[in-house]
């Protein structure tokens, strides 16, 4: 499991960087192809995409503080998602597959550090070490 979390990491994090940073830093055509996109969420999700590198490469070695780089992910981009709610509300132009995109990141890096709590730091009620008293 450890691993599959690990490749997704990684995975996300190369393709993050690599698309927002054509649109960041590539020529006219990739601003153009990527519509009303909102600023603010780019320039995250390009910064965080090398968060998400770091974090898969810790995850892969099974290092404790990856869990809570991956908390610092999921509780971040689910604030910028809060922020971009906000945006939207106030008419801000936007992409409908940037809503798409941030609710899978949002959920992704959520099961993820779900699943890395679990099997990296004890955090689970269940386990035998982390009960008090124990």
């Amino acid at each position: 499991m450890l691993r599959i979390m690990a490749a997704v990491a990684v995975l996300f994090g190369i393709l993050t960087i690599k698309s927002g940073g054509q649109v960041l830093f590539g020529d006219e055509t990739y601003r153009v192809a990527a519509g009303h996109y909102v600023p603010f969420v780019l320039w995250f999700n390009f910064m965080a995409g090398f968060a998400y590198l770091i974090a898969g490469v810790g995850i892969a070695l099974s290092k404790q503080w990856s869990v809570w780089l991956s908390l610092l992910i999921a509780a971040s981009t689910l604030l910028v998602f809060a922020a971009l709610g906000l945006h939207i509300y106030a008419d801000g132009a936007y992409e409908t597959r940037t809503v798409a995109a941030m609710t899978l990141r949002s959920t992704v890096w959520v099961v993820i550090f779900a699943l890395s709590c679990r099997q990296l730091s004890g955090c689970s009620k269940t386990d035998p070490e982390n009960r008090e008293g124990a």
